[in-house]
């Protein structure tokens, strides 16, 4: 009986055993995860596992987590010194992820404080080199720098920075009233090249409108000259067609009905033209040749 006690113990110290090596040598990594494995102490690119199932040797492996996830740290408000001497303050973003599993357990001891603290000597660096007009404006230029910088600093730490981001730049009080006030006379300034840019285009507008008035006018008036000339010529082309048709006969006539309206006046004088006197003579020569022609019959 003592030896089958003594076997059932000796059973379950060693299955506790073998529990216990089990659970220290087995582990399950994320796929965000990559772990380090320090084999008596030293590592290498082999020894980066992960993700999945994986085994170490207890005692002889001692793991390091790396979290290959992208993160960001907050760098807090700095007073930097621009180019010309202007001081300002400025707070940003700094967006980063583990590249190298093995560079970043092995060279530095704690990555995001590393690069916060670069991060603000590069800063003043940056900033130190351009002048505050350029700051105030040129905010995706110094974010494209700055990434630039701190990216080429933390490779050696298995780092890789994404994006850096400015959040705040405060400039001193009295830079800040000279913005407004130069911001206010740029409004009065546009507002002012506005107004007379108006003024200039209703000027335009209405010396426009009394151009094409006058140019209507005058067009209305030489249509209508021209309208008056072929009526004109058209009359006289009635008149010339039907002179042309009247005989020395007929004149005469108009001219003895022309003096009979003279004879009908009051007055004592009359006037005979010339040309009465030249038209009676082929009337007169009328007569004769009725007369001679009519006396023979009569007698």
């Amino acid at each position: 009986m003592d030896g089958f006690i003594g076997l059932a113990t000796g059973a379950a110290v060693v299955l506790a055993i073998a529990v216990i090596f089990l659970y220290l040598s087995v582990r399950i990594v994320r796929q965000y995860d990559r772990l380090v494995v320090f084999r008596l102490g030293r590592t290498d690119d082999s020894l980066v596992r992960g993700p999945g199932l994986i085994f170490l040797i207890p005692i002889v492996d001692r793991p390091v987590r790396a979290d290959l996830r992208e993160q960001f740290i907050e760098v807090p408000s700095q007073t930097t010194i621009t180019k010309d001497n202007a001081p300002i303050n400025i707070d940003f973003l700094i967006y980063w992820r583990i590249a190298d599993p093995l560079k970043s357990i092995v060279n530095v001891s704690y990555f995001a404080g590393a690069l916060q603290g670069i991060a603000t000597t590069t800063l003043r660096a940056v900033i130190g080199d351009i002048s505050l007009d350029d700051v105030l404006s040129k905010r995706e230029q110094i974010n494209e720098v700055l990434r630039a910088k701190l990216d080429e600093q933390t490779e050696r730490w298995g780092g890789k920075v994404t994006t850096v981001e400015i959040r705040e730049i405060t400039p001193p009080r009295d830079v800040q009233d000279a913005m407004n006030r130069q911001l206010s006379a740029e409004r009065t300034r546009r507002a002012v090249i506005t107004e007379s840019e108006g003024s200039r285009q209703a000027a335009i507008n209405v010396a426009e409108g009394e151009k094409q008035a006058a140019i209507l006018r005058a067009e209305g008036d030489r249509q209508s000259a021209i309208l008056r000339a072929e009526g004109f010529s058209e009359a006289l082309q009635r008149i010339f067609s039907a002179a042309r048709g009247v005989d020395e006969k007929t004149m005469a006539l108009q001219y003895l009905e022309a003096l009979k309206a003279l004879g009908a006046g009051p007055a004592t004088k009359f006037i005979i033209p010339f040309e009465f006197t030249q038209l009676l003579k082929p009337l007169a020569g009328y007569l004769d040749r009725s007369r001679s022609e009519g006396g023979p019959s009569g007698a």
